[in-house]
């Protein structure tokens, strides 16, 4: 029986999607050169929630930026948006492969465990196998 039902999706929504965001904003701005208020606009926030995401004051509770997993997805990603207007089934295609990968190194597990503290997470593995989410 199920007490609670927080799906994964919730957390993402809260931890990774954020996370996400401020390594393509970080990206744009800082390598490609952009200003706050184009990456704005490309990414569908405001120019402060581009700073607040360039200056790692939102975000950043799982760092992912460095990860050798995603570092290739973030870049594809990246380089949709910097040649302009990306098919978006592309663009949604490797961010959710990205939230995959996130879930299959566990980084979620403790988000999960703090948003539901019934959960058990040395006993879950939802996230980290695949096939289940398939």
């Amino acid at each position: 029986m199920i007490d609670h039902l927080i799906l994964p999706c919730e957390i993402v929504v809260k931890s990774v999607v954020p996370a996400i965001k401020a390594t393509l904003a970080t990206e744009l701005v800082q390598t490609y050169g952009f200003k706050q208020e184009h990456v704005a606009e490309i990414l569908g926030i405001s120019q402060s929630a581009v700073s607040k995401y360039t200056h790692q004051l939102r975000g950043h509770m799982i760092e992912i930026s460095n990860m050798r997993e995603i570092k290739p997805l973030i870049n594809d990603m990246v380089e949709l948006l910097v040649n302009g207007n990306p098919r978006r089934t592309e663009f949604l295609g490797l961010l959710c492969q990205t939230c995959s990968k996130i879930r299959e190194k566990g980084l979620m597990c403790q988000f999960c465990q703090k948003t539901d503290p019934m959960i058990k997470t040395e006993v879950c593995d939802f996230c980290l196998n695949p096939e289940t989410t398939e």
